[in-house]
């Protein structure tokens, strides 16, 4: 899937075919609902997070899955739970064959927040 840089999570989203469109809309909703005061930006040429001045979560579209980025603490204290999916030190693939896991992305994001937020 090559795509043009975008400039903002919005023009991120609409360089994709609809279906994955609506995969991105869905983390980013979850995301944004979850972690209200966290920025949102273009890092790494994906949408990402930041919150208390350090990163919170990143993920982006490829080829055949969505990959969500919760760096590696996020990874790893949620391993067991990712058994299914392929993984790797910092992030996780969704098969855009598959429903994205959005409860367990929620646990992962609130375990990202109280990390940045010291708790």
């Amino acid at each position: 899937m090559e795509t043009k840089k975008a400039n903002s999570v919005d023009e991120y989203i609409s360089n994709y075919p609809v279906e994955v469109q609506e995969r991105l809309k869905q983390l980013r909703k979850l995301i944004t609902e979850t972690a209200p005061d966290a920025q949102e930006l273009i890092s790494y040429g994906m949408p990402g997070y930041k919150l208390n001045k350090n990163p919170l979560v990143y993920f982006g579209a490829f080829n055949n899955h969505i990959g969500f980025f919760p760096i590696p603490s996020g990874v790893e204290a949620f391993k067991k739970e990712f058994e299914n999916y392929s993984t790797s030190k910092g992030g996780i693939q969704f098969p855009h064959n598959k429903p994205i896991p959005l409860d367990l992305i929620k646990k992962i994001v609130k375990f990202r927040i109280g990390e940045n937020l010291g708790y």
